[in-house]
């Protein structure tokens, strides 16, 4: 069967991933580092209130702590930095000579890179999670939480590759990359759940994409099957990828017009 350039771009990525096991071991021993603290916090957490915390125990929290680092630790933690990179010394206007679509054919490089990540942080997180508190709280939230991380690590890129393209305009990617990290651990629910926001921020940020790359998956893990978060995060990113395609064809012109 004949591969597309997308399809062995995606391959490709999963090869260089394996291909390279003590990047992965330490980006996996990092995340267990993650796991054991936020354990601790959310276990003393939940006992100076009661045993819950707006609906969440400590079986629940760790749970919603597994699914939300996993999916965003999947992904490279300077990625929008490094496209910016590219960008700015001429990498990217080399690629633009392929006979591809250059922001699609990384894409689906970084998607295959990232998958590799996923299921080894999620196989620790899920070994984790059965020694400390049993099994996830539900079933069928853990059937929809598995392409709900999926979709997690496709949004968060395509949102990074949005955030990336402004080094088409600007020289520095770096002041870009700090404001996306922040709106992900707050707005996109990795560091808590939006539940235990002020209403007004949790309101805003439902309105946005950013929840989509962690509380979404993190949410149906903890035992709450709300199938409908799926559809919600489908269309994020057909829009999300429809943005990112756009801006790097609005930069691409700009490169051709600049003489880039």
């Amino acid at each position: 069967m004949t591969r597309t350039p997308y399809w062995a771009a995606f391959t490709d990525g999963i090869r260089r991933t394996m291909a390279a096991p003590a990047e992965l071991a330490v980006r996996i021993g990092f995340f267990a580092v993650i796991l054991v603290v936020f354990s601790s916090l959310w276990r003393a957490a939940t006992q100076a209130n009661g045993g819950v915390i707006q609906g969440y125990g400590y079986r629940e929290l760790l749970w919603y702590v597994i699914a939300a680092e996993g999916c965003v630790i999947a992904t490279k933690p300077r990625l929008i930095e490094e496209i910016g990179d590219d960008i700015g010394n001429g990498d990217i206007a080399i690629d633009m000579l392929r006979p591809v679509s250059v922001v699609s054919f990384r894409m689906a490089a970084e998607m295959g890179e990232a998958v590799v990540r996923l299921v080894c942080a999620l196989s620790l997180g899920a070994v984790f999670g059965l020694l400390s508190v049993s099994a996830p709280p539900s079933l069928e939230g853990l059937l929809a939480a598995l392409p709900a991380a999926l979709l997690a690590v496709g949004c968060n890129l395509t949102m990074q590759y949005s955030f990336a393209a402004a080094a088409f305009w600007v020289e520095d990617a770096k002041s870009t990359w700090f404001l996306y990290q922040k709106l992900i651990f707050l707005l996109g629910g990795m560091l808590l759940p939006l539940e235990l926001l002020p209403e007004s921020l949790a309101g805003i940020a439902r309105l946005l994409p950013f929840w989509t790359t962690a509380y979404v998956p993190a949410r149906l893990l903890s035992g709450h099957a709300e199938w409908q978060l799926l559809i919600v995060q489908l269309g994020w990113l057909i829009v999300l990828v429809a943005a990112a395609l756009a801006a790097f064809r609005a930069g691409e012109k700009r490169l051709v017009v600049t003489g880039g």
